[in-house]
């Protein structure tokens, strides 16, 4: 298998990617959302504060100040309306270029690596690969592609996140090479990796969950006759396999976000000290199933995306078993 591992996962991941690009941006939008709003004792419902009386009696209180309310949260069709009508169609695909360079990078690693590790761990006999290994391969494999393209991921979040602040508080980045290059000149070569064991974290979920599910799933039906081994099974296999990777990655991949699109200036307290203190302050501030924001972009993202992935995968390597 080799290199030709890499390269046909590349290609697919490429495509993938591109063509769910405007999903992956509604996602990372609505994941933003209620974000800036600063979480007060006085503010909070009566159900997440220490002492409810109190509370409504100083959110009464005579001449205190109120704060403005948290903004309204709104569905991804809605944010994709949004998007379209105030920032024009081309919005939908802010950032792709840090997609095809995160593609390249990222995912064409860890598809490669799983290859090579399914080859190596698969029994020499039977040439069965475990359920057990399929796991500790995604888990290695996504890990090692994660480090390989997280400035890729940063910049793509940052690119997607532009449109919704203010004119003047944009970054208004050129391209995924003029992102990178002023993130390192403006806020260090590490600013880079920032967000990198989120990064990590998810992407070995996501590469487990997905590679794991789709390559186990695809295997039941085939060994209990459900489908020939075809489109229809790919799909099938594929959308399952979506579905799992977005249920376990989707609370890392809100705090992911948060941190990667904060903005740090010099003498600036940063809005997040790291992954922990930005699940905390959202949790606090915005309950538990916040780190459930855009999940329905998420699957409604990771779905196509897997299904992408996967068919045009398994038509690459058809295209390249003679190679």
């Amino acid at each position: 298998m080799g290199l030709k591992g890499f390269v046909e996962g590349g290609i697919a991941s490429i495509v993938a990617g591109c063509s769910t690009h405007p999903l992956d941006l509604i996602k990372v939008r609505m994941q933003l959302q209620g974000e800036n709003h600063v979480p007060n004792p006085q503010t909070l419902r009566p159900a997440f504060a220490f002492h409810g009386a109190s509370t409504t009696a100083a959110m009464a209180a005579p001449g205190s100040v109120r704060l403005p309310p948290p903004p309204q949260k709104v569905g991804p069709i809605s944010v994709g309306i949004k998007i379209f009508q105030t920032e024009g169609v081309t919005a939908l695909f802010s950032g792709v270029s840090a997609t095809v360079l995160r593609q390249t990078l990222y995912s064409t690693t860890r598809m490669g690596l799983y290859e090579v590790f399914k080859q190596k761990w698969s029994d020499p006999d039977s040439g069965s690969f475990p359920l057990g290994r399929k796991i500790a391969a995604g888990l290695i494999a996504g890990g090692i592609g994660a480090a390989v393209g997280n400035p890729a991921d940063v910049a793509m979040v940052r690119m997607q996140a532009d449109g919704r602040l203010p004119a003047s508080q944009r970054r208004n980045y050129k391209g995924v090479v003029d992102a990178i290059t002023r993130m390192s000149r403006q806020e260090g070569v590490a600013s880079l990796w920032r967000g990198s064991s989120l990064t990590v974290n998810r992407a070995m979920i996501v590469t487990a969950s997905q590679l794991a599910s789709y390559d186990q799933i695809k295997e039941t039906i085939l060994e209990n006759g459900v489908m020939r081994d075809g489109l229809g099974t790919h799909v099938t296999a594929s959308f399952a396999a979506g579905f799992v990777a977005a249920v376990a990655s989707n609370p890392i991949d809100v705090i992911k976000t948060r941190v990667m699109n904060m903005k740090v200036e010099p003498g600036v307290v940063p809005p997040y000290s790291g992954a922990l203190d930005c699940a905390l302050k959202t949790v606090r501030s915005e309950g538990p199933l916040a780190l459930y924001k855009g999940f329905i972009p998420t699957i409604s993202r990771q779905g196509p995306f897997t299904v992408v992935l996967f068919v045009t995968l398994e038509q690459v390597r058809k295209l390249m078993k003679d190679f």
